[in-house]
């Protein structure tokens, strides 16, 4: 196969879709602190640390989503 002759990949429905995923900002999450229940916003690369006390045991808040098990 020759340079002229070829043709790129253009991207399909699905790869645009997992393309456009992979580029999502990343979302801050909402701790709450053990110490003094103050809550907290930590991005990826902030220190696991209270900005109210500095007390360093942080639990991540519970789902507001409905979790329904089905047991047999």
């Amino acid at each position: 196969m020759n340079r002229e002759s070829f043709v790129p990949p253009t991207q399909s429905a699905a790869g645009a879709a997992a393309a456009g995923r992979a580029f999502q900002p990343i979302q801050a999450i909402t701790y709450l602190c053990a110490n003094c229940a103050a809550p907290n916003t930590l991005n990826r690369n902030d220190p696991v640390r209270c900005r109210e006390c500095g007390h360093r045991v942080l639990y991540k808040q519970r789902t507001r989503r409905m979790v329904q098990f089905e047991a047999r």
